[in-house]
């Protein structure tokens, strides 16, 4: 009599729950430091989802060209950084900055440029050479929070508030490269966001020079302005 042989069932795993919103987020996050590390020549989606551990198929299915990657990318770095700095973009505060906004804003830049340093630099370089940096909601909110403030009477008259968001930001987002690598101990590196937005406050009251050892440097910096008042003038006449 032949032995019967009796075979295990075998055992079915669960069916593995789609989460869409997660997968793209995970997509987007392998699609920040690939930027990083290798630029916007080095991105392809087949290696994206590699480094995201999705499906290349899947990862398709988000986003279909390296293109609609890489500017999707930087659109939610953007929609991070907005909540990191301003709140809920749905909940817009029309209040007026005032001088512990602007050191609040500035430490929020620091800390999160501390905890985010490969893709707040991706987004940033993103920012810088785009042809329509209007376009990118945080850079719309954040420049516009400094011509609010350069209409006001607390304000410096003459400020240029592209070039000074443009510096704020650039300093705020290359700071923690310094940070990070001379912060040895983990109160230091808590104390570095708070260092960069006492420094900008300091220099918004004070500046860096004294006026009286510098004679002259006001009328050509008055100078200066009137040169540039009028090429924007024949610019945009």
């Amino acid at each position: 009599m032949t032995e019967r042989i009796e075979y295990a069932t075998p055992v079915r795993r669960p069916r593995r729950k789609r989460d869409p919103e997660g997968t793209r987020e995970a997509i987007l996050q392998a699609a920040g430091l690939v930027l990083a590390q290798d630029g916007k020549e080095g991105v392809s989606v087949a290696q994206v989802a590699q480094r995201a551990g999705v499906n290349r198929g899947t990862a398709y299915q988000h986003f279909q060209t390296r293109e609609q990657l890489i500017e999707a990318t930087a659109s939610w770095v953007s929609e991070k950084l907005y909540r990191a700095v301003f709140g809920d973009p749905a909940f817009r505060n029309a209040k007026p900055v005032d001088s512990r906004g602007v050191e609040a804003l500035t430490e929020h830049l620091a800390q999160f440029a501390m905890e985010n340093p490969e893709i707040a630099r991706v987004w940033l370089f993103e920012l810088l050479s785009s042809k329509r940096p209007a376009n990118d909601p945080f850079w719309q909110r954040y420049q516009s929070s400094f011509e609010q403030f350069a209409q006001t009477q607390h304000a410096q008259p003459g400020i240029d508030t592209e070039v000074a968001s443009v510096l704020m930001l650039a300093g705020a987002f290359l700071w923690p490269v310094w940070a990070r690598a001379h912060s040895p101990t983990p109160k230091e590196s808590k104390m570095m966001p708070k260092r960069l937005a006492r420094e900008i406050s300091r220099m918004s009251l004070h500046g860096t020079l004294r006026a009286e050892k510098y004679i002259g440097l006001d009328e050509r910096v008055r100078g200066m302005d009137e040169q540039l008042k009028k090429g924007r003038g024949q610019r945009n006449p």
